[in-house]
């Protein structure tokens, strides 16, 4: 099952609304996947030369004071940071290697859930509705977040299986479906210097993505060369710093449907999860085409050429 959602605002005036508008299309979401849920929202960029971590511990008294003091002292730079229940998120000029050496080293009870200038990742086991209140998803901002609730049909229901993923800055993927060729494709993946926190396949989608646009591809392209090189049913919904994109494999047995209007774009596993969005009933709606991509993003000046 598992169910699939994605908001990405057009319309910059609604941004201090987008929790309040995704959180209903998670929460709707419920039925395809009450064992745990995520979601990952783009907004707080921090200034340029700084990079944004989003931590979990499963303890929710665990010591984040203690942390931070720590990798200030180790990589000799400032770390400004604050907690939302069992996570924290800190912010540094600090260079992204030497922060997660330090972390993989120093702190390895501690998971990275997602690295990037824009991009906080927050995600536990129990219904949606209970994860959204407990980070407070309801209230915050952005410009766009997608989000996944999972039924674990074939796995243990852990953190560690839970959705989104992030495999580099600023890029996470969720997933509807299964891919049959994963633990060969982690192995090349690994070759090529992408490192796997989980035996999750969607993580290895998401490795597959960061490898192919370490390589100067696109995001559009590296999911048409997905098409060919990632062997399964699926739809995938794609974040990074400047929007979204959906995909769904050639076969297309995974639901999927989309709605866009001049404020925003959306997707989920069901009408139903759209059909509080305001303007809804002027909308294009969609299903999305099999073995096609669909992006949206936006152009930032320092893009320009």
């Amino acid at each position: 099952m598992c169910g699939i959602v994605g908001l990405y605002l057009k319309n910059s005036q609604l941004q201090p609304e987008l929790g309040a508008l995704f959180t209903p299309m998670l929460v709707a979401m419920t039925d395809r996947g009450p064992d745990s849920a995520g979601f990952a929202i783009y907004g707080d960029e921090v200034p340029d030369g700084w990079i944004k971590f989003t931590l979990q511990q499963a303890d929710a008294a665990y010591d984040w004071t203690g942390l931070v003091e720590a990798l200030e002292q180790a990589v000799d730079q400032p770390v400004h940071w604050f907690a939302n229940s069992n996570a924290a998120v800190l912010k540094t000029p600090a260079g992204e290697e030497s922060v997660r050496e330090w972390l993989w080293a120093e702190r390895p009870e501690v998971r990275i859930m997602s690295v990037g200038r824009s991009i906080e990742i927050l995600k536990s086991v129990g219904l949606p509705e209970q994860i959204a209140g407990q980070y407070g998803l309801r209230g915050m901002q952005g410009s766009h977040v997608i989000g996944h609730t999972r039924m674990a049909t074939e796995s243990a229901v852990t953190l560690e299986g839970s959705h989104p993923f992030s495999t580099g800055m600023d890029l996470c993927l969720v997933h509807n479906g299964s891919l049959s060729n994963h633990n060969r494709l982690r192995q090349r993946l690994i070759r090529e210097g992408i490192r796997f926190e989980t035996e999750n396949d969607t993580e290895v989608a998401a490795g597959y993505l960061t490898w192919r646009m370490r390589q100067g591809l696109s995001l559009k392209q590296a999911l048409e060369a997905g098409l060919d090189d990632l062997d399964g049913f699926y739809t995938f919904t794609i974040g990074t710093r400047d929007g979204f994109a959906v995909v769904r494999d050639p076969i297309a047995c995974k639901p999927a449907v989309m709605a866009e209007t001049d404020d925003y774009v959306a997707m989920a596993s069901e009408y139903r999860a759209l059909a509080g969005l305001p303007g809804i009933e002027q909308a294009r709606v969609w299903e999305p085409k099999p073995a096609i991509v669909y992006v949206w993003e936006r152009q930032r000046k320092e893009h320009a050429a």
